[in-house]
């Protein structure tokens, strides 16, 4: 234990909390991650005005239902930026988009899970308007899910810092995001036409999607390395199941399905397809 923190954090704490976040999400925190856990609740602890983390854990057997939600959102990493993993969004517009063009299906699902403060589901929008000639003349629909409701305000708000677009092409911004003014001076605002094609919605993967509609593509990215394996295969299955006939997944770059299903193949570069 660290004499030198502002609240005593013991051993017994971490693995009480990270076991509520491990039966809540499915996401299983390792020991190293004992110095993030500490940093961010003791955030949280200032905010309720708690002298420890035994009156914290006291707060969350009260609470449970309200709190377990904050905690997760505390914890939960949500790093992101737009055009992150750039093969992926040039295979839409360079591959799928061009054969579902071919086919004249006109009808497009796509799901962004896992799309914390929403750079993931605005980029596929963008990657799609620059792909597709008419999109006016287009069914298109993205869901855009998180388990965090705090990202998912933001994402929904579609307002970022300008150091957020900073490696967008000029083109693109000019195109797709509105320069704040006045008290958005430094911010940058997404246009109407994007939003319009974006739900975004709290979801934990673990429990039950409402999602109607077969899947042209999904992207769930540098969310299965959280999980077990056991989780992870599960999931993956649940996605196969949610997917049309032709449909893609869309992996992080640091993630493999190797060994955890036999309903996906192999296209290239973290990009699947539903086995034949």
């Amino acid at each position: 234990m660290d004499t030198n923190k502002e609240f005593e954090f013991t051993t017994d704490d971490f693995d009480y909390l990270r076991g509520i976040v491990t039966r809540t999400t499915g996401i299983v925190a390792p020991d190293d991650k004992y110095t993030m856990y500490y940093s961010r609740l003791a955030r949280r602890l200032r905010t309720l005005g708690l002298g420890d983390f035994r009156e914290y854990r006291q707060y969350l057997e009260d609470n449970t239902e309200k709190e377990s939600i904050e905690l997760v959102n505390a914890v939960t990493t949500n790093l992101t930026s737009f055009f992150r993993e750039k093969h992926h969004f040039d295979y839409i517009r360079e591959t799928l988009i061009p054969a579902k063009i071919r086919s004249r299906d006109r009808r497009l699902r796509v799901w962004s899970a896992g799309c914390s403060t929403g750079e993931e589901p605005y980029t596929i929008a963008i990657t799609l308007m620059q792909a597709i000639p008419d999109p006016e003349n287009w069914d298109i629909k993205i869901l855009a899910t998180d388990i965090d409701s705090n990202v998912l305000q933001t994402g929904n708000a579609g307002i970022y810092d300008l150091s957020r677009v900073e490696s967008i092409d000029v083109s693109i911004l000019r195109k797709y995001f509105k320069k704040g003014a006045g008290a958005k001076v430094g911010k940058v605002k997404v246009n109407p036409e994007l939003k319009k094609f974006i739900q975004f919605k709290q979801l934990n993967l673990l429990h039950d999607w409402p999602v109607a509609d077969k899947m042209d593509f999904i992207f769930c990215r540098n969310v299965v390395i959280y999980f077990d394996k056991e989780t992870k295969s599960r999931l993956v299955d649940r996605f196969a199941d949610n997917l049309a006939e032709d449909g893609i997944l869309f992996m992080g770059h640091s993630e493999s399905l190797y060994k955890s299903t036999e309903r996906f193949s192999l296209l290239g570069k973290t990009i699947y397809k539903l086995a034949n």
